[in-house]
């Protein structure tokens, strides 16, 4: 079967694809950008896409395209900017830009395989546009992962955090009518805590955004 390739999508000639240029943001050891994405698209979509520190990215007239790693070779298309201005900031937010509305109802909703060897977080499109294969389209803007069912539940406490402030609807309905046993491991020290969720205590979705609100819940 043919490959369906990003570009088949965005249907860019040979001197457009020389123009884009991909900014790949991924884990940088100190934040997973796909929560922020959950939280917060426009993070993703204006900071750390325009964000420069000693590398200059892009050019005025550039169009910069955002892809966020999602698993070890899938990405998700975020966004798609023309830069419009420069501001000659080091460690900041660099350029101004003004997203291509044609492209909108994509954004956020395709999920690109490309297996990234280059460590480079920048590249142009013309050099790798053939190996950016489409691998779903969603029929919504990606909000994370589907809830996998009570015994495959494992968050972080950021995680829950991002469930809990953002409502995710199928997360939402499968805590609020569920008693369960929990546990909560600090990684820091390796200590554990055994918890209970009961309908006296509104179920495990009340139970867990105490720790949201106040981080111990009582």
């Amino acid at each position: 079967m043919k490959k369906i390739l990003l570009n088949d999508i965005l249907n860019l000639n040979e001197e457009e694809l020389k123009n884009v240029k991909v900014k790949f943001n991924q884990w940088n050891h100190y934040e997973d950008p796909m929560e922020t994405y959950k939280k917060d698209n426009d993070v993703i979509n204006t900071q750390w896409l325009f964000w420069r520190n000693e590398n200059r990215y892009f050019n005025v007239g550039q169009l910069a395209m955002c892809l966020l790693k999602l698993s070890y070779d899938t990405w998700l298309f975020t966004t798609l900017k023309k830069v419009i201005k420069e501001y000659d900031i080091k460690e900041g937010i660099n350029y101004e830009g003004e997203e291509i509305e044609k492209y909108k109802k994509y954004y956020g909703r395709i999920i690109i395989k490309y297996h990234k060897t280059e460590r480079t977080q920048g590249m142009y499109l013309s050099n790798i546009y053939k190996e950016l294969e489409v691998q779903q389209i969603l029929p919504t803007t990606f909000d994370g992962d589907d809830f996998p069912g009570y015994d495959k539940v494992r968050l972080s406490f950021e995680q829950l955090e991002t469930i809990i402030k953002s409502g995710k609807r199928d997360w939402i309905a499968a805590l609020e009518n569920q008693k369960a046993v929990y546990l909560i491991s600090d990684k820091s020290n390796g200590m554990l805590y055994v918890g209970s969720a009961t309908s006296k205590q509104g179920m495990l979705l009340d139970r867990w955004r105490t720790y949201i609100q106040n981080g111990h819940g009582g």
